[in-house]
């Protein structure tokens, strides 16, 4: 483990500073650092009542899936239930199903002696998105390149609404990872290689899933993550051939540390964010989740972090072969809640005997205890109200129009135009003939992505949503034929070609790519279309810059959509002109994969794209 400095004037220096920019104009903690602490007093009365099974119960998390009965969750005062991103409801996927579900689970937790109510949460990345028929926006890649933080506090609010419409309300983001290797799977849940720009959007999440404060009845937990550098491990330090990157090791000094990964976490903490979730990777050989100079040192006392900190899914696990030591270096490091799924029997016994033997000090536990009902008395939930139960009134605006045009309104302003050859965007509402081309041009599936009603996403009608074929069809005029193939045929005497192509969805580890070329076969599309003369214009689906190649050539216009989700009203809308194009790139876009990893402030910096690039209409074709 390298350990952090502790002396010196200018380490003393820096943490000054660091802590008077999350304070207020006259050097006292800002109102949202200082909520939680405010609950102390009443969570002491509490803990003074609690046996030690009662307050392991709280620091334990459970997969509502893995459990064997409800009756469990009252038996070992379970703190907290999760539903991950494959578990949904026994009898079905519906906003009503999970209403039930989840009000069945704290009705459970009631009848525990106590009654200290359940914590309950999902990965609402990109919307309440393991839910069919709520509205999935764009995943944070095309967030970033809005460059807009009210846009993204009011995205994060209105998932906050559909969330609490089925009474989840805690959600497992925003994603403050600073990934600055494309290679890696999770690239699109990051707002840029950036460190300024993820800190500045980050925020404004943290401040809409908690807007009017945790205890209103429209917020939510909102959750940062994955503390720390989670997107700055080297490649080819994970596990293969299972992981490439996913997971492995920061191989940072410290002053990388604080001046990339640190600095949205600083904002979070001072936005008020109540619970942060460590990462699975390790920072030069060390394992965050058995850290204790970043979890304590950095985070809780350096920070100043009131609320708790939460392991990443069984990452306990990976901490020593051991299941008991393992535990015991999660817990002593400074992890309060274990999401750990399954073994939430085991995990509770381990830690019991761990206390008896004086391995895990009483007042660590008392701490994390503090910590998550400090949390619990912010929410309100421990006045037993009815901010307690779903919300039948906001069940009617999950997926309402309302919602939705927000989301295509994020869609419009995320899309980035790398190329526009001879104008060929936009087009015409009243060509003869258009042609769309390409598996992702009719396939919701695709273009939602990962964490969308599964964990690595799904193909076809996967919820309820427009396809970019159909709002393209929803927006011609009458009189244009609109006519589709996904190989291209057909495509013979239209007026305008649109070739939609891309990534298919993928979750964490599952993206690792050693190569992030264009599919050969998509090329070869592209090529074929090309040959034709017909004006060529490409719509690129994906999570991250891919290695174009000949298809940049190739095309007359290139417009980026990333994962739009399930609007695709707004690619139509800047495809057609009803919208213009003004979306910046959030990561710079390499020439080659021998430029990987490329981030802008690298000392030799030439790629394809720079960061911030996007064209307009008029622009045309840029200097490459």
């Amino acid at each position: 483990m390298q350990p952090l400095v502790r002396r010196g004037w200018l380490f003393h220096l820096l943490v000054a500073a660091l802590f008077l920019a999350s304070c207020g104009s006259d050097g006292e903690p800002t109102e949202e650092r200082a909520r939680l602490s405010r609950f102390d007093a009443q969570v002491k009365v509490l803990l003074e009542r609690m046996t030690l099974g009662e307050k392991l119960g709280q620091m334990t998390q459970a997969e509502i899936d893995k459990l064997v009965s409800l009756e469990e969750i009252s038996e070992l005062s379970l703190g907290s239930l999760l539903n991950g991103g494959d578990a949904d409801p026994k009898e079905g996927n519906s906003v009503e199903a999970w209403a039930r579900m989840y009000d069945e689970a704290q009705r459970a937790a009631l009848a525990s002696r106590l009654g200290i109510p359940l914590l309950y949460g999902v990965d609402a990345v990109h919307g309440h998105s393991n839910v069919v028929g709520a509205v999935i926006f764009p995943h944070n890649i095309g967030l970033g390149c809005t460059r807009n933080a009210a846009l993204v506090e009011e995205i994060a609010h209105v998932t906050a609404k559909e969330m609490r419409a089925t009474g989840v309300h805690w959600t497992f983001a925003p994603v403050l990872a600073v990934a600055r290797d494309e290679r890696w799977g999770r690239t699109y849940e990051s707002f840029s290689e950036n460190p300024q720009l993820v800190a500045e959007l980050a925020s404004a999440a943290v401040r809409g899933f908690q807007r009017g404060g945790l205890a209103h009845p429209e917020a939510v937990l909102a959750t940062a993550k994955h503390f720390l550098a989670d997107g700055g491990t080297q490649f080819g330090t994970s596990t293969p051939p299972l992981m490439l990157i996913d997971q492995g090791d920061a191989r940072i000094d410290e002053g990388e540390l604080r001046a990339i990964h640190l600095l949205p976490y600083r904002q979070a903490v001072a936005a008020g964010v109540g619970s942060i979730m460590a990462s699975y990777s390790s920072w030069n050989g060390t394992k965050i989740h058995a850290h204790h100079d970043l979890l304590t040192g950095v985070l809780k006392n350096e920070l100043g972090f009131e609320g708790f900190v939460i392991s990443d899914y069984l990452a306990i696990d990976q901490l020593h072969p051991d299941y008991k030591e393992a535990v015991r270096r999660a817990i002593t490091a400074g992890v309060d809640m274990g999401m750990v799924a399954h073994r939430y029997r085991e995990f509770i016994s381990v830690l019991q005997e761990l206390v008896w033997e004086g391995s895990v000090p009483v007042q660590r536990i008392d701490d994390a205890v503090r910590r998550i009902l400090r949390v619990k008395f912010a929410m309100g939930l421990m006045d037993r109200d009815a901010r307690l139960w779903s919300n039948a009134a906001l069940q009617r605006a999950v997926g309402s129009p309302e919602h939705r045009a927000l989301a295509r309104r994020a869609v419009r302003e995320s899309l980035v135009l790398l190329k526009n050859e001879n104008r060929a965007l936009p087009l015409r509402k009243d060509l003869r003939r258009l042609h769309l081309a390409g598996v992702h041009a009719d396939n919701l599936g695709y273009q939602c992505g990962g964490w969308t009603i599964a964990w690595r996403g799904g193909s076809g009608r996967i919820t309820e949503g427009t396809t970019i074929l159909e709002a393209v069809r929803a927006l011609v005029s009458p009189a244009t034929t609109v006519t589709y193939s996904f190989d291209g045929s057909g495509a013979d005497g239209a007026d305008a070609v649109v070739a939609v192509i891309g990534e298919r969805p993928y979750a964490e580890y599952i993206g690792d790519r050693a190569d992030l070329s264009v599919e050969p076969r998509q090329v070869e599309l592209i090529r074929t279309l090309a040959r034709r003369g017909t004006p060529l214009v490409v719509v690129l689906v994906t999570g991250r810059p891919l290695i174009l190649g000949e298809v940049l050539e190739l095309a007359d216009a290139v417009l980026v959509v990333w994962l739009p989700g399930t609007e695709g009203q707004g690619v139509a809308d800047v495809l057609f002109g009803d919208a213009a194009p003004v979306g910046k790139l959030s990561f710079s876009w390499p020439r080659s994969m021998a430029q990987i990893p490329i981030n802008v402030d690298d000392p030799v910096y030439d790629p394809l794209f720079p960061f911030g690039f996007g064209l307009s209409y008029e622009e045309g074709v840029a200097r490459r």
